[in-house]
């Protein structure tokens, strides 16, 4: 036992001084040498105490992370119930994996599968199979050797299942790290090539573009931006349009003038540029224009058409033709020597009477407004209902009633024109008179 001991102390010994100069750290592709030292713990029922441990594993590191490690350790421990010992000896093979393994910290699990030679003074002894499993730390405080400390669990059977708790300390010695290889003299300064400055990719900055179609427009009316970009990731239109494809067109209707103005940005910048809309109020109404256009047609054999509807049976003016009125009535207060008739005209649809009859209202509503707004003389204007009797299209369609339903007005210079104003009324019949006649005195 005392040689196994001083065997274990030289390896480590020569193991610390002929370990290679690394970085401290857990390498791939080198040779592992830990020698350990700790207790080993028996189940309580095997009536054995716990006792020094000695051990020493060989392996080989795969990668950084995964290990292949063989294991020998040797216990020796005094029995609880005699002055008997207990004499363990184990050998088996273990995977370990390490954690982080590029930190001088660096923890792991392994777990692994051998033999173990038990022998005690008065118990169970032989060979049996053995599986343990657990965990440790490795502390790399110099290159390529690091104190290790590690926690096993070993499980065996002797009749029935045990449970045994290894826990040890020790070195891990790194052997046949690969060292960097040497870097190259220098070039003389005469003989060295000048370097090349780097190469630097600049990213291409956005084009934009953006037009506005028309660049003047009235209030209510719409006007297109149509734009195009390049180089771009993302544009943005303001005001009040917002985020936009790269390309495209879209219409807008500002309320007043106004300049949009298109922004992209990529990779290699940002590019803006803008486009006005201008904004005018619709023009007045041309009314002194239009009148004298109508009253200029207000002469004498002169016959058009008044631009003039009529709710269905009524025969109320709106008020949006009104300006229709008034340049007939300018027209008149022009030609002071012209007389006129209004002409009411009506559909087929109903009986001739009542066309007549909503003709004529028609006629006569006209007629009195221009009388009554623009103050001319009654005996100049006429009105006439004509009912369907004139039809200008057919009624047989939609659009020929369309035309046939219409106001017409017609001058000429008579100087024995007589207006007729007015319908003639129905004649009022005076009531009856009677007479009561006295019945005479019967003279009795």
């Amino acid at each position: 036992m005392k040689k196994l001991r001083v065997l274990l102390g030289i390896v480590a010994c020569t193991a610390v001084i002929q370990a290679g100069a690394a970085l401290a750290e857990n390498r791939a592709e080198t040779f592992i040498l830990s020698p350990y030292a700790g207790g080993y713990t028996f189940q309580g029922k095997q009536n054995i105490k716990t006792g020094p441990v000695l051990g020493v594993r060989l392996g080989y590191n795969i990668t950084e992370n995964w290990a292949f490690e063989g294991v020998l350790d040797y216990a020796n421990s005094d029995l609880k119930n005699s002055s008997g010992t207990a004499e363990k000896l184990r050998y088996g093979g273990d995977v370990v994996y390490s954690f982080l393994p590029k930190n001088s910290l660096v923890p792991y699990v392994a777990a692994g599968f051998g033999g173990m030679d038990l022998r005690a003074a008065g118990a169970d002894s032989g060979t049996r199979w053995v599986a343990n499993y657990g965990g440790g730390v490795k502390w790399f405080f110099v290159d390529d050797v690091a104190l290790r400390a590690d926690v096993r669990g070993l499980n065996y059977s002797i009749g029935e299942l045990y449970t045994n708790v290894q826990y040890t300390v020790g070195l891990h010695i790194a052997i046949g790290a690969a060292k960097p290889a040497p870097q190259p003299a220098p070039m003389p300064m005469e003989a060295a090539a000048p370097k090349a400055a780097p190469v630097v990719v600049v990213p291409p900055a956005p084009t934009v573009s953006l037009s506005a179609n028309p660049g003047s427009i009235e209030k209510g009316k719409s006007a297109t931006l149509s734009w195009n970009s390049q180089n771009a990731t993302g544009c943005v239109i303001q005001p009040g349009v917002g985020l936009v494809a790269a390309q495209g067109s879209k219409a807008v209707t500002p309320a007043s003038d106004v300049s949009y103005t298109l922004t992209c940005k990529g990779d290699g910048g940002s590019a803006s540029t803008a486009a006005a809309v201008a904004v005018t109020l619709p023009p007045p109404p041309v009314m002194a224009e239009a009148s004298a256009k109508k009253a200029s047609a207000v002469a004498a054999g002169a016959r058009f058409a008044l631009k003039i509807q009529f709710d269905t049976g009524k025969s109320l003016i709106k008020k949006e033709y009104y300006n229709e009125l008034k340049e007939v009535g300018d027209g008149l207060n022009e030609h002071k020597n012209l007389k006129g008739v209004i002409e009411g005209h009506t559909d087929s649809v109903g009986s001739d009477a009542s066309n007549i009859a909503l003709s004529q209202r028609r006629a006569k509503a006209v007629r009195d407004y221009i009388i009554k707004n623009f103050k001319v003389d009654g005996k100049r204007l006429a009105a006439k209902g004509y009912g369907e009797s004139r039809p200008i299209a057919d009624n047989k369609t939609v659009e020929g009633r369309a035309q046939n339903r219409r106001i017409e007005a017609t001058f000429e210079e008579i100087p024995n024109f007589k207006a007729n104003a007015e319908q003639p009324a129905a004649p009022v019949k005076k009531a009856a008179r009677k007479v009561v006649k006295k019945k005479a005195a019967v003279k009795k």
